[in-house]
């Protein structure tokens, strides 16, 4: 552990430049008395660091000294193509692999570029979890799966009760959800139970698998089996307008490609998928006025009471 600290902080000086004992502390999680301890550290095994006195001062590496521990390793650089994302590298377990990267990969850059990597993170920022999942903890599995993805090992769980042999060929992380790939199927993590990861195992990966493409291929399929009902409903133009915003992503093509001729009002009638008729009254209920359903009878008759009980709620007294 102190090994990895003391690389870290030789790291630290090399790609600043220098940095007082309050910074390297907040930067290592130290207190600032093992900061002074590391650096006497380092000094004996003929590491060329020394105190700047003074105003602005701190610790510095002598001018022109390089450290050799600018190498990643296999880990370290998997992770750094990762490091857009720290809150999914912290929940697969990847967290302090990836700053060590980082740190090697700055400290390797040449002066005039060193801040490349500080200037980016100010301009470009990806929040992957979806809105109101702060405090969720990280599936239980996902760790040990990620471990499992990252050496081709075999897995054996319970999924939904029932026990499978799976290759994990990668994982996906949508919409705060974390999902597990084979090479035909996806799971979703937080349904396994009793992962057990055969680590002195490996499977032989299909190199021609490509993850995304497998990823959007079988996403936009499960989108589209879940449309397994449609009404029919006449829009005016601002409730076509709207139709984006309103119906599901995988199903406004569809609509738009069955929308016949607009009237003279400018409405048209639209065959629109949907997954069922509660998830479409929930839908159409944001149109307000600027849809009429058409077809099925039940769900018009649904919403016609709805309009019925707003216009009570909104008469004058």
């Amino acid at each position: 552990m102190r090994a990895a600290r003391l690389m870290s902080m030789v790291l630290l000086l090399q790609a600043r430049g220098g940095m007082t004992a309050a910074e390297l502390s907040k930067e290592l999680e130290v207190s600032e008395r093992t900061v002074h301890r590391d650096v006497l550290a380092l000094a004996q095994a003929g590491v060329p660091v020394y105190a700047d006195r003074g105003r602005g001062g701190g610790y510095r590496l002598l001018e022109g000294y390089r450290t050799r521990l600018t190498g990643l390793d296999r880990a370290e650089a998997e992770a750094l193509f990762l490091s857009g994302v720290p809150e999914a590298l912290r929940e697969m377990g990847l967290g302090e692999v990836a700053a060590t990267a980082r740190l090697k990969a700055s400290a390797a850059l040449s002066p005039g570029v060193r801040d490349a990597p500080a200037t980016a993170a100010q301009r470009f920022h990806l929040d992957a979890p979806g809105w109101f999942a702060s405090g969720r903890p990280a599936p239980e599995p996902l760790a040990p799966l990620a471990r499992a993805v990252w050496g081709d090992h075999p897995v054996i769980a319970l999924y939904r009760g029932t026990e499978r042999t799976l290759e994990p060929y990668g994982l996906v992380l949508k919409a705060g959800v974390w999902y597990l790939a084979t090479r035909s199927a996806i799971y979703r993590v937080d349904r396994f139970t009793d992962t057990e990861i055969h680590t002195g195992r490996r499977f032989e990966r299909d190199q021609d698998f490509d993850l995304a493409a497998f990823w959007g291929r079988r996403a936009t399929e499960f989108a589209r089996s879940l449309l397994t009902t449609r009404v029919t409903v006449r829009l005016s133009p601002a409730g076509r307008r709207s139709l984006p915003h309103v119906a599901d992503p995988a199903a406004l093509d569809d609509a738009l490609a069955s929308a016949g001729e607009s009237d003279a009002q400018g409405w048209v009638t639209v065959s629109l998928p949907v997954e069922s008729l509660d998830v479409a009254y929930d839908q159409l209920l944001r149109f307000g006025p600027e849809a009429e359903v058409i077809d099925p009878l039940e769900l018009r008759a649904r919403l016609a009471e709805a309009a019925a009980r707003l216009h009570t709620l909104y008469r004058p007294a």
